[in-house]
């Protein structure tokens, strides 16, 4: 620190949440920069266990400033319904401030999210059908709610009754589906103000007040680099961008602050959702490995696609998000492994190539390459230092870093905060 951001390197799920637990404990301020409740990020700490899907995972720590920034859409039901569970479990959210340059999630952001998935038929993309592509839609438009129109009903309700023209046209005419009122959402979302009110804030001064201070700060993002608009498998992608790149633009932190990038990575490969996958095992392997890890989706609950480490993939992802180094979960799944492999390369119509394809047609026809490497019997889930490791899991380790081209700093092993051990230089 004092400016760290914390990717994901993969298609997602890659345990960010725990990571972020972890780091949080010498960490000032906590910034979510991306995405919206599409993102299930899961701590397990002396809490309990929690399933965030807005507010930042260094919540857990009262001495923290956790920060839903500018670039996430937020749906104020899921936001207060987290506050509510939080609370229950003994666990403050004074320290919880929202952006009021924040996009919200409108009602019918998720039901069109709904009918255009319907739409499409076997052509679904897979989205979490909670709204969050429509809400980037409309900002990308002009026509997005903010989360500070809320504090002037008088400006929020003519902003609703501009967007919702629209919305209500779209909704009857090529959806076939009855118009919405405009009077119930307004008194809807004026009574999530209520509760709101004391947490929105303008963060920009907040966060450069921090980082004058020389303040700890960390920006948390959300899905994997795979899912980047630009540089994933378009369409089959995300709607904001959970790229390095844009924990700038989410924040307000000019890049120049940024000192350090940390890429997590599974020890393996998961997907939830549509899309190509090369290293993707849909045999007996790819079942074992989801139900050893309990590989579910913490916003939906579906079960997600498993497959072997992919390098190549993971390399592409290093570069994008210019990662300084990478944390390495779920190592301890591949305990009691006679052997693992890993993806170097890709076949492709008879040609070699390590390089990740952009056209999503190309990816389908990829035919990995692997490297075997033995495995080890041990249990790993209570070793606390590296060099105690089994010497096969830290081959595997030092393998994944060679091919990477980025230092391991960090392996986990299981669910638990204290289950992270650094790995020294």
């Amino acid at each position: 620190m004092p400016v760290l951001a914390l990717v994901g390197g993969q298609w997602g799920d890659e345990g960010k949440g725990k990571v972020i637990d972890s780091l949080a404990a010498n960490a000032d301020m906590v910034v979510r920069y991306a995405g919206g409740d599409n993102a299930g990020h899961t701590t397990v700490n002396p809490h309990g266990t929690f399933r965030l899907h807005l507010i930042p995972s260094g919540i857990f720590y009262s001495n923290v400033c956790c920060v839903i920034g500018n670039g996430v859409v937020v749906n104020p039901a899921v936001l207060l319904r987290e506050i509510s569970e939080l609370r229950e479990h003994g666990v403050t959210t004074d320290n919880l401030v929202v952006s009021d340059r924040a996009h919200l999630i409108m009602p019918y952001h998720i039901l069109l999210d709904r009918l255009e998935e319907e739409r499409r038929g076997q052509g679904a993309i897979g989205t979490t059908q909670r709204g969050i592509g429509p809400a980037f839609v409309d900002k990308v438009a002009r026509t997005g709610l903010r989360v500070g129109d809320l504090l002037d009903a008088t400006i929020f309700r003519r902003r609703l009754e501009n967007a919702m023209e629209q919305k209500n046209a779209l909704l009857t005419s090529l959806y076939g589906h009855p118009a919405i009122s405009v009077d119930e959402i307004f008194d809807q979302y004026m009574g999530f103000l209520e509760q709101m009110h004391p947490h929105i804030v303008d963060t920009l001064p907040l966060i450069h007040n921090a980082m004058q201070r020389g303040d700890r700060i960390m920006l948390e993002g959300a899905q994997g680099a795979l899912l980047d608009t630009d540089f994933g498998t378009y369409p089959f992608v995300t709607s904001s961008s959970p790229l390095a790149g844009a924990a700038t633009l989410g924040s307000g932190i000019g890049p120049t602050h940024i000192e350090r990038v940390i890429g997590v990575f599974k020890a393996y490969a998961t997907r939830v959702g549509s899309g190509p996958m090369p290293t993707e095992l849909n045999d007996d392997m790819g079942d074992f490995i989801r139900e050893k890890a309990r590989e579910y989706g913490a916003t939906t609950g579906r079960p997600r696609r498993c497959g072997w480490f992919d390098a190549i993939a993971g390399r592409f992802s290093v570069r994008i998000n210019g990662m300084t180094e990478v944390a390495l979960t779920h190592l301890d799944i591949f305990d009691g492994f006679e052997s693992i492999k890993i993806c170097t390369g890709y076949r492709i119509g008879g040609t070699f190539t390590t390089e990740f394809p952009t056209r999503i047609e190309t990816v389908e026809q990829c035919e990995p390459v692997y490297e075997e490497m033995p495995g080890w019997d041990e249990c790993t889930e209570e070793v606390s230092e590296y060099s105690k490791l089994p010497l096969n899991a830290r081959k595997y380790v030092d393998t994944i870093s060679s091919l990477l081209g980025c230092r391991v700093s960090l392996v986990s092993m299981g669910p638990k905060r204290e289950q992270m051990i650094e790995v020294r230089p």
